[in-house]
C-alpha cells in the first residue's frame, strides 16, 4: 500500500487493478469548529421549538413553524457534513474491467459501477480556482469539491473530494496508468 499524502493511500494488487481510499477526516481544529457550529444551531433551533411550545402569541407561531423549517433543513445539511468530514470515505475500486466508486459512510453508501471502456477523458476537472462558487464549494464547512472526472456514456462523472492540487496530480497520473493498463487486459 503507497500513500501519497496521509489522507489517500493507494494499492495495486500483483494481480492487476487498483483500489483508492481517500479519507475526509479534517484536522482539529476545523473538526472542532465544524461540531461547534452544530451544536450552536442544534441550541438554536432547541430554543426555537421552546418559544413555539411555550404557547407564544398567535402572530408568532406562523414565523416561528417556517423558521423551524428552514432551521430544520440546514440542521440536517450540517449533520451531514459533521458525519461525513468525522467518518467518511471516497472509494474508488478498478478491478476486471470495471470502476466502482462509493461515498462510504459508516460503510454504508452507495457505490457507482462504470465500464472502463465507456471511460472517456479521465483527468483533472477544469475548474477556475479563484472564482467565488469553487471557494464555497471547496471550504471545510461542505463535504469538499471534486477534484478528478471522466465522461461517461456523454455524462461527466465527478470524484476526489477535498483532495489537494498534488494528490489530484499524483492521483491522476497513477490512476490514469491504471485505467490504461486495465483497458488493455480487459479489451
Amino acid at each position: 500500500m503507497e500513500f501519497i499524502s496521509e489522507r489517500v493511500s493507494v494499492e495495486q494488487p500483483a494481480e492487476g487493478g487498483m483500489s483508492v481510499v481517500i479519507s475526509n477526516r479534517l484536522p482539529k481544529t476545523r473538526r472542532y469548529l465544524l461540531l461547534g457550529w452544530l451544536v450552536a444551531w442544534t441550541g438554536c433551533g432547541m430554543a426555537f421549538l421552546y418559544e413555539l411550545a411555550s404557547g407564544t402569541d398567535q402572530d408568532l407561531r406562523v414565523p416561528l413553524v417556517v423558521m423551524l423549517s428552514f432551521w430544520a433543513y440546514f440542521e440536517v445539511r450540517i449533520a451531514r457534513v459533521v458525519l461525513w468530514r468525522t467518518k467518511g470515505f471516497e472509494l474508488w475500486r478498478l478491478k476486471e474491467g470495471e470502476l466502482t466508486v462509493k461515498d462510504s459512510l459508516f460503510g454504508f453508501g452507495k457505490a457507482n459501477h462504470y465500464f472502463v471502456a465507456n471511460i472517456q477523458r479521465f483527468g483533472l476537472l477544469n475548474v477556475e480556482k479563484d472564482s467565488w462558487k469553487w471557494q464555497l464549494s471547496d471550504s471545510f464547512w461542505t463535504r469538499g469539491a471534486e477534484q478528478l472526472g471522466f465522461e461517461y456514456h456523454g455524462k461527466k462523472v465527478a470524484m476526489g473530494r477535498g483532495l489537494t492540487d498534488a494528490e489530484a496530480r499524483a492521483l491522476a497520473q497513477q490512476f490514469g496508468t491504471a485505467l490504461k493498463r486495465e483497458r488493455k487486459t480487459a479489451g
